[in-house]
């Protein structure tokens, strides 16, 4: 890779690593504030939510996903997948945000007043950007948690479900017993796959949507799922599978798997800014819960991030709040937008 190909000479108040909506909404109340924020993603806007399962619903109510003192408009008690997408986009219109879409992180230098930003984008081409403040709104749906185990690495293994169609007529297995396992089993029984679920727990997990749960358990009780609990894959091969159950291994035939086995947040880029995390707490990364100013000066958090393993604790729901408790730092860190640097 060459030398950085671009410089931004714009110096920003704050950079957001994360355009989702907790980023967002940190980079809306930052410009409410009278604030000049920019965001990066690696992916598009809200990439996480662009790669939900395509048809999927929100567990709650379209009020409580609101950013911004913009209202959510939808005529469903619960939104799907793409009314969130639509109303984050108009959100990002209405107020102007600068976000940098395809543009990853590699590195950050600097410290608290006057950090460097290095990027990459689509094409290997380099920018350094500046910023006297730094959020990390990273999310976790980026990296899987891997089973570890032989064929993982084949391509028929995915650990990411979007849409059923390509899997009509196939022996396909999911692992998991929480809701993304539950959704996609469901959605691909119902468009023609043949469905095998495999789970570690004794049943499926209690967390499963209220309304979700006892249709999958219907449908593994009248035999049109097949469900071994209790059980592990141990090993994929091109053309089948092997599960360990407590009657002894099976080997089934496949031609897809599903390894719905849940995410984790990127705790190696946060700990290589300085952020440390607490291995007593769950890996939880060490903030200030009123400001979420991290241990590192100048570097917040924001999202399911701050709750580090505890995935499920932080949603859009009370992640959206953060950007109110950052800005509001700001105004008696930062006082006024930034002047020119020397």
């Amino acid at each position: 890779m060459s030398e950085f190909s671009a410089k931004n000479d714009e110096v920003y108040d704050m950079l957001v690593i994360g355009a989702g909506p907790t980023g967002l909404a940190c980079a809306i109340e930052a410009k409410r504030a009278g604030f000049k924020a920019v965001l990066i993603d690696k992916g598009c806007l809200c990439n996480s939510l662009f790669h939900y399962p395509a048809h999927m619903t929100f567990f709650t109510t379209p009020e409580l996903l609101e950013i911004g003192d913009i209202p959510f408009s939808s005529p469903n008690q619960k939104p799907n997948r793409m009314e969130a997408l639509e109303y984050y986009r108009k959100v990002a219109e209405h107020y102007a945000l600068d976000v940098r879409q395809y543009e990853t992180v590699v590195s950050v230098a600097g410290s608290d007043g006057d950090f460097i930003i290095h990027t990459t984008d689509r094409f290997e081409r380099r920018t350094k950007h500046r910023a006297r403040k730094l959020v990390i709104a990273t999310g976790y749906y980026d990296l899987p948690n891997y089973l570890n185990i032989a064929g993982e690495e084949l391509s028929k293994v995915r650990h990411y479900y979007h849409e059923p169609h390509p899997f009509f007529g196939l022996d396909v297995v999911v692992i998991g017993g929480k809701n993304s396992a539950a959704i996609a089993a469901l959605d691909l029984w119902r468009h023609g796959a043949k469905v095998t679920l495999v789970h570690r727990g004794p049943v499926m997990h209690a967390h499963v949507k209220y309304w979700i749960l006892p249709d999958i358990n219907n449908r593994v009780k009248n035999g049109e799922i097949t469900a071994y609990f209790n059980s592990s894959v141990i090993e994929v091969r091109e053309d089948d599978l092997t599960i360990v159950t407590p009657e002894g291994p099976v080997t089934i035939p496949n031609h897809f798997v599903f390894a719905l086995t849940g995410y984790h947040p990127d705790f190696s880029f946060i700990e290589r800014l300085g952020v440390k995390l607490d291995a007593d707490n769950d890996r939880c990364p060490v903030c200030d819960p009123a400001t979420l100013e991290s241990n590192v000066p100048g570097i917040y958090l924001a999202g399911v991030i701050v709750a580090g393993e505890r995935t499920n604790e932080i949603f859009i729901e009370n992640g959206r709040f953060h950007g109110k408790q950052i800005a509001d730092d700001l105004k008696v860190k930062l006082g006024s937008p930034s002047p020119a640097f020397a």
